[in-house]
């Protein structure tokens, strides 16, 4: 469903941030979703809870500027760790009532630079546990704002580079770039895909 039609223009947004729950992942590449989820949270003034019966936990409020280009929003925080996200947003999806197209997953990139941002519409997983799991619940048309982090040095295998941390040079500007991803969900959820695209997409 297109986001400019009148249903998904009435409905809510869903704005999933995925990572793995527990503090032993809080600052790890693979959790910089929940880094951009906490920070709407933030920005919205609202504290995540748990959901109900959907294994997550979810924050309601709105995002945007006061009037009628405000959009109402469920952030949300899968707590079944990333190879099963799909279950919970799916649960979420149909207790909220959010057509996919205004479903937006945020979530780390190995095919990008360390701080590029990329928002795109539908696609494949690109191998990304989560993704993989929620197109299996309910397809591949929503939303991505993809941050990179990069490909592993050397022989480091994929797994154990996305569950590290990130490095003490990388931290020196995540808490910016983890700013600039919330914007690009903001961006995305107020003015469209195309506008968020042009200003965000580097």
């Amino acid at each position: 469903m297109d986001v400019t039609t009148p249903a998904a223009a009435n409905a809510p947004w869903l704005i999933v941030g995925l990572g793995n729950p527990g503090p032993e992942y809080a600052m790890n590449r693979h959790n910089v979703g929940f880094m951009v989820a906490d920070l709407l949270a933030g920005r919205i003034g609202g504290k995540f809870k748990r959901a109900g019966k959907a294994q997550a936990q979810v924050v309601e409020g709105r995002l945007g500027a006061p009037g009628p280009a405000s959009r109402r929003v469920i952030l949300a925080k899968p707590m079944s760790y990333m190879n099963l996200s799909g279950g919970p947003v799916n649960a979420l999806r149909d207790f909220y009532k959010v057509p996919v197209a205004n479903i937006v997953a945020v979530h780390d990139e190995l095919d990008i630079d360390y701080g590029v941002l990329r928002i795109k519409l539908g696609g494949g997983d690109n191998g990304h546990n989560g993704l993989k799991s929620m197109t299996k619940a309910m397809g591949a048309d929503y939303h991505r704002v993809r941050f990179g982090i990069g490909r592993p040095p050397g022989r480091m295998q994929v797994a154990d580079f996305v569950l590290k941390d990130f490095s003490s040079a990388e931290r020196k500007e995540l808490d910016y770039l983890v700013d600039r991803a919330a914007d690009a969900v903001e961006a995305l959820v107020t003015e469209g895909l195309e506008r968020a695209q042009s200003s965000y997409n580097s």
